[in-house]
């Protein structure tokens, strides 16, 4: 069974926002447990090692990629549960990422928000973030793994129709 994809796109001022969203029966210091500490996030994105903070530069890896590889994060925002701000840089370039947690009645959205610059690749970060969302929620439920290959190319057309 493919995977529907959920990604949408906003313009804004500097270019456009790509929006997607996981809703968890959880509170917002459960699921910010899975996004931010390192035990937690190696079940669904990888390790990250350094002094988290604001203004510093951790190593995160990426478990689920060919050749597990590390990259620099630099915070540039955390304020625990609702809101982290990060730009990555590695030998493809640099993303300016958020993730955005909001509580209602014991349950919590997350929304991913990758803020874009252009959206010529958008036909693979869109399936790649819809893969590690749902990651994500299979490391909080104990479900099957997903596979990459039902994501990508799967959902390629869709991401790119939004541009």
């Amino acid at each position: 069974m493919t995977p529907e994809p959920t990604g949408r796109l906003v313009p804004t001022a500097t270019g456009h926002d790509l929006i997607l969203a996981r809703t968890y029966k959880a509170s917002a210091d459960d699921v910010w447990a899975s996004v931010t500490e390192p035990e937690r996030t190696a079940r669904w994105f990888g390790p990250w090692r350094g002094e988290a903070a604001p203004g510093n530069t951790i190593e995160v890896q990426m478990l689920f990629e060919e050749s597990e590889p590390w990259f620099a994060v630099r915070i540039e925002a955390c304020e625990p549960p609702r809101r982290l701000a990060v730009v990555t840089q590695d030998e493809a370039g640099g993303w300016s990422l958020e993730l955005l947690l909001t509580e209602t009645d014991g349950t919590t959205e997350l929304r991913l928000v990758q803020h874009l610059t252009s959206t010529e690749q958008l036909g693979e970060i869109g399936p790649g973030w819809e893969y590690y969302l749902d990651l994500l929620t299979t490391s909080r439920t104990g479900g099957p793994r997903p596979a990459f290959e039902d994501y990508y190319p799967a959902q390629q057309a869709y991401f790119e129709s939004l541009a």
